[in-house]
């Protein structure tokens, strides 16, 4: 793991979207992998400020993103699809974009197909990763074991306390959400992981000095080849 810290979380996001421009100059057809969440809104800014100057053409790049919650259409403006229609889809011209279905008849069957998928394209080249309070990556919870497929999870009381900000109620958060499993994410050639805030700073420190274990899943990163996180100060202040 190669750990950098920067002073602000503006200069953390557009270190990680360096590194995202530089994947695509180096291989135009990249597979990445994205996320959702507060973290990597300002990082996907930067991407599209490039995109829209002309320093960066994302016409053969393909993507895959970590989770979509159960029982959102694509179209309800609380969905994942949503926000990365919203923070980068519409601003950049990627040739192919997939999210979990989270209102498919069949999740077991859905989970499945979207693991074929990513398998079918290769695999991913470089994923974003944020970290939860509670060390989960994507919505993999804390658990007894690792869950190597995507999976339907359900939330833990603190990721679901962590996104009511996200919705007009707690009772409209969901309780469900189909999850890239850690398989997928371990089996990514490279993975940027950012964590910003003195919110996320224990379960950095966590990740990075605690047991390799399930409980935080977050942890399991330590034994990926190339895994870069980039941190603000407050994220790193434990350290």
């Amino acid at each position: 793991m190669n750990v950098h810290v920067y002073d602000s979380a503006k200069t953390a996001s557009r270190a990680a979207a360096t590194l995202f421009a530089a994947q695509l100059l180096r291989k135009p057809d990249s597979v990445f992998g994205f996320a959702t969440g507060s973290t990597p809104i300002e990082t996907y800014k930067y991407l599209a400020k490039w995109h829209e100057k002309g320093l960066l053409d994302f016409s053969d790049a393909v993507s895959f993103n970590l989770d979509e919650y159960v029982g959102l259409s694509a179209q309800d403006e609380a969905s994942y699809a949503y926000f990365m229609r919203e923070n980068l889809f519409d601003h950049i011209n990627l040739k192919a974009s997939w999210l979990p279905n989270g209102k498919a008849e069949d999740l077991q069957q859905e989970c499945a197909r979207y693991d074929a998928a990513i398998r079918e394209m290769g695999g991913i080249d470089l994923q974003f990763l944020g970290i939860g309070r509670n060390g989960h990556i994507g919505f993999n919870e804390p658990a007894d074991t690792f869950v190597v497929q995507t999976q339907i999870v359900d939330l833990t009381e603190d990721t679901i306390d962590a996104n009511a900000r996200f919705f007009d109620s707690m009772d409209q958060v969901p309780r469900q959400a189909v999850s890239m499993g850690i398989g997928a994410i371990m089996h990514a050639r490279s993975i940027v992981l950012v964590a910003l805030g003195e919110n996320k700073a224990e379960a950095i420190k966590q990740m990075l000095y605690g047991d390799i274990t399930p409980q935080l899943p977050a942890s399991i990163l330590r034994t990926h080849p190339d895994t870069v996180v980039i941190l603000d100060r407050e994220a790193a202040s434990l350290l």
